[in-house]
């Protein structure tokens, strides 16, 4: 029986969105000290694999409650929901934009933000749009999340009785996918920068994480460093990031990396979730999983308003969308000072915790109310 909820799990979402905000503005300082500084994947791994964990434990309480068609019609609701967020924020996302373009003259923000086709084929973009084909900079994670959750009911039943098939299926189609180019078509004969046949994977095993917390595991009473798991996978997110700080420096990755290596590791797609990517957020949760194995460290107050964050995480993806390109206006009109860049990145996740905490005491009011 699926049941409770890990503060650890609210957290951790609540972060992704941070550093998803902040990679998305452009020569932010406060981008440098995020996940994909540091290793091969980054919080887009980390918003997958937890929306999986999420929508299991969720919906699995559901279907074990209420049974199997209750089950999808939740879904598909909080699916549709989904989908028309992801309508509206678009329309705001591309006004936004527009209106930034006009007070920044040194740059093309419309460009660089991928809406040219929707000045130069307006009618067809709308359509696009509708059917997820439009997916400017910033976008590409709804619209995944839209598709991998309207896919779980096909999925829900048997992952909650045998997830380790589920599992094995997935991996399957997920490497099948890249040699038999798999991927949904965007605009202007493009694919989706978010494959979802390859994506998920990760959405699966997030999922199956889930399963498996609530299962009774033995506990392992060896310190960690005679624990060879563990140890394989810090060796592995160390060395992955010394490799990705050596990109910074090409003479110094080219005199670490051996052209045969080099060869065979690279290009480490993003679209198709190179098995590094994959490894590498693997090992991370896993040893930081190891590392914080309580859940004590969440109730602080900075931990807990980051918690509230990760339990309203569209309301606050949505936010950050739109916050990143007024950001990045408000910098290059600036010159991109840097007093400015820590100021509007600061103000930026503040403006994310302060409505966290509005819809918390929103939630509270109604259930009073309720009463």
């Amino acid at each position: 029986m699926l049941n409770g909820r890990d503060p650890r799990i609210d957290f951790f979402r609540g972060l992704a969105l941070i550093f998803i905000f902040w990679d998305h503005v452009p020569h932010n300082p406060l981008g440098q000290i995020t996940l994909r500084n540091i290793g091969f994947s980054d919080a887009a791994e980390v918003f997958v694999f937890l929306a999986g964990f999420a929508s299991v434990m969720a919906y699995g309480k559901v279907m074990q409650r209420e049974g199997y068609w209750m089950a999808c019609l939740k879904i598909l609701r909080r699916t549709w929901v989904l989908y028309v967020v992801h309508i509206f924020l678009l329309a705001m996302l591309m006004g936004i934009v527009f209106f930034a373009n006009s007070h920044v003259e040194t740059r093309d923000l419309v460009q660089e933000m991928g809406m040219t086709h929707f000045i130069t084929h307006p009618q067809q973009a709308l359509l696009d749009e509708l059917l997820l084909r439009f997916k400017p900079n910033l976008m590409d994670p709804l619209p995944l999340y839209i598709v991998l959750l309207a896919s779980l009911p096909l999925v829900l039943p048997l992952m909650l009785r045998k997830p380790l098939l589920v599992v094995l299926v997935s991996l399957t189609v997920y490497l099948l996918a890249p040699w038999m180019g798999w991927n949904l078509r965007a605009i202007e004969d493009g694919v989706w920068y978010f494959n979802p046949v390859t994506w998920q994977l990760l959405f699966v095993l997030g999922g199956a994480a889930a399963i498996r917390s609530q299962q009774a595991k033995p506990v392992e009473t060896r310190p960690l460093s005679r624990q060879p798991l563990f140890i394989t996978a810090g060796v592995y997110v160390l060395v992955a990031g010394i490799l990705t700080l050596s990109w910074r420096w090409p003479q110094i990755h080219d005199a670490l990396m051996p052209s045969v290596i080099s060869d065979l590791i690279y290009p480490i797609s993003k679209t198709d979730l190179s098995p590094l990517r994959l490894l590498h957020f693997l090992a991370l949760a896993y040893v930081t999983a190891k590392l914080l194995p309580g859940d004590g460290w969440t109730r602080n107050p900075v931990s807990a308003q980051v918690c509230r964050m990760g339990r309203y995480s569209l309301e606050i993806f949505c936010l950050g969308v739109v916050l990143a390109p007024l950001a990045d206006m408000l910098n290059a009109m600036a010159g991109d000072a840097l007093a400015m860049q820590l100021l509007t990145a600061t103000v930026g996740v503040l403006l994310m915790a302060a409505l966290g905490a509005w819809l918390e005491l929103n939630k509270r009011l109604n259930q009073a109310s309720a009463k």
